[in-house]
């Protein structure tokens, strides 16, 4: 919840936040009610554990972990505070995306 209420004064516009499994539970209703947005949480499928399911919309949170891998200084935490390694983050996005657009 901490990190949620801080997301209201950078992300104004923020309407909709995806979550794995774990979040179940009140939180959705708790986002719901204090600020309007929708937590989606995407659940496994259950039916057979051992076969491969494509979950909707996971591959953005997986393809954007993996984009991430590809940066050194984000593979181990060299940071020391949380500021700086948020900022490294968001370079490395911007990064990413720069070199989307020039593709």
């Amino acid at each position: 919840p901490q990190a949620i209420e801080k997301l209201a004064y950078k992300f104004p516009r923020l309407v909709k936040i995806l979550a794995d499994g774990g979040y179940r539970g009140g939180l959705a209703y708790w986002v719901k009610k204090k600020f309007g947005w929708i937590l989606e949480v995407i659940l496994n499928l259950d039916k057979c554990p051992s076969k491969f399911h494509v979950l909707p919309k996971r591959w953005i949170v997986e393809r954007s972990f993996s984009w991430l891998e590809n940066f050194r200084r984000l593979a181990i935490d060299y940071e020391f505070l949380t500021e700086t390694a948020e900022a490294m983050v968001q370079i490395a996005f911007i990064q990413i995306m720069l070199n989307k657009f020039i593709e």
